[in-house]
């Protein structure tokens, strides 16, 4: 049965925590991650424009790589960010880990990211926590909830982190276009995983997508001729 999980995950090691730690905000939003690398991911963030953060200032932070300012929304500042992860967060966040999908933005403070996720269960909820716990990585349960009229309805309609960032990266390299401008191989190698591996990614996410918006539980009817 799927789960609903709010929890806390600490260690200075974070990526982005050096932002509230070192500049004026208290807290960032983290809206989206795409990984590129398994040491390098690339996060969109929203910063409070009171705060006054520029893309110089995240740059000469030493974890990150880069910082483009993307615009400004009613509720902040937007930035994409990307960071260079240490090398036990980025075995902590490698896929096998983490079977889940992320229901609203990350919220990051000194030391902290609090995170909302929908976990397949109960096991893959603690398969996630064993990998912080292994990997230094401190994690404090909010609140959790079993309750199918709230997570199966989730379910229907969202792709796993791990699915959504697969076709982020397909999109953006030009995979769906006609004729095709990469192919799964190179997508599999910025990934860092395999091509099969690549391959039955981006299978499962269009068919989440498919499933989502052609039937309900991917039930669809035969057409008749």
């Amino acid at each position: 049965m799927n789960i609903v999980t709010e929890f806390v995950i600490s260690s200075p090691s974070l990526p982005l925590v050096s932002i509230p730690d070192t500049l004026e905000p208290d807290k960032i939003e983290c809206v989206h991650a795409l990984c590129l690398q398994s040491d390098v991911r690339t996060f969109t963030v929203r910063i409070d424009p009171d705060d006054t953060v520029s893309p110089e200032n995240l740059s000469a932070l030493d974890e990150i790589m880069e910082a483009t300012l993307l615009g400004q929304t009613t509720n902040g500042t937007v930035y994409q960010i990307t960071v260079e992860l240490d090398e036990s967060i980025s075995e902590a966040f490698e896929s096998e880990h983490i079977d889940a999908t992320q229901l609203e933005s990350t919220t990051i403070t000194d030391n902290q990211w609090r995170e909302k996720k929908l976990f397949r269960d109960y096991e893959s909820f603690n398969e996630f926590r064993q990998s912080c716990e292994n990997h230094d990585i401190s994690l404090e349960l909010v609140s959790i909830t079993s309750d199918p009229s709230i997570s199966d309805g989730i379910a229907e309609s969202d792709l796993t982190d791990r699915q959504r960032e697969a076709l982020s990266l397909a999109l953006s390299r030009g995979y769906y276009e006609s004729p095709r401008k990469t192919t799964a191989q190179e997508l599999a190698e910025e990934f860092d995983i395999s091509q099969p591996a690549m391959s039955s990614l981006l299978r499962r996410g269009e068919r989440q997508l498919l499933s989502s918006s052609l039937g309900s539980h991917g039930k669809l009817k035969s057409l008749s001729v």
